[in-house]
């Protein structure tokens, strides 16, 4: 009898879900520790507040906590979303995520002109590194000249090879 109750409090222990499973599946909710860097070794993200104060990018405006996302859904870059399927709480593994799995390649296609009067007209002092919001995301000033403005709309990783440490901290909460 003592076995008869104890299968049935382990099947119900199941299928209330109370027993998380081994890896991450797709579709799967999971949070996950992570510290992105350049090949050259400079970290330029992370969710790690000791690694931001190390690494000189420490905001305090920001919560260093682990990021969450459903996997394999196109909420990360691929590379990112890739590397996460098959890992278990606790794992940690560093991946490498080239251009086309991350930002993608750098494109000229999406440096553009615009007459300087355009800026002047809406009250813009048009200054090189100024954010600025289009239709295509923000866009960078990348030169100013006196007939016109050149936008930069690749993203800012466009054409970066980017290197992950990841480790997964929950699945499914």
């Amino acid at each position: 009898m003592k076995k008869f109750i104890l299968l049935v409090l382990i099947g119900l222990v199941f299928a209330s879900g109370c027993v998380s499973q081994d890896t991450v599946e797709q579709g799967d909710y999971v949070t996950v520790d992570y510290i992105g860097s350049f090949e050259n070794g400079s970290v330029f993200d992370t969710s790690i507040e000791q690694v931001a104060l190390d690494s000189g990018l420490y905001d305090p405006e920001r919560n260093y906590e682990p990021l969450g996302f459903v996997a394999g859904q196109g909420q990360m870059i691929a590379g990112f979303d890739e590397a996460v399927i098959g890992m278990s709480v606790g794992e940690e593994k560093t991946v490498t995520i080239p251009p086309e799995k991350a930002y993608g390649n750098y494109s000229e296609d999406r440096l553009f002109q615009f007459p300087s009067e355009e800026f002047t007209s809406a009250n813009i002092t048009p200054e090189v590194g100024v954010k600025v919001p289009t239709m295509l995301g923000t866009c960078t000033i990348v030169e100013v000249t006196e007939e016109n403005v050149t936008l930069d709309c690749n993203h800012q990783l466009a054409g970066e090879t980017l290197i992950f440490t990841i480790q997964v901290v929950s699945i499914g909460e």
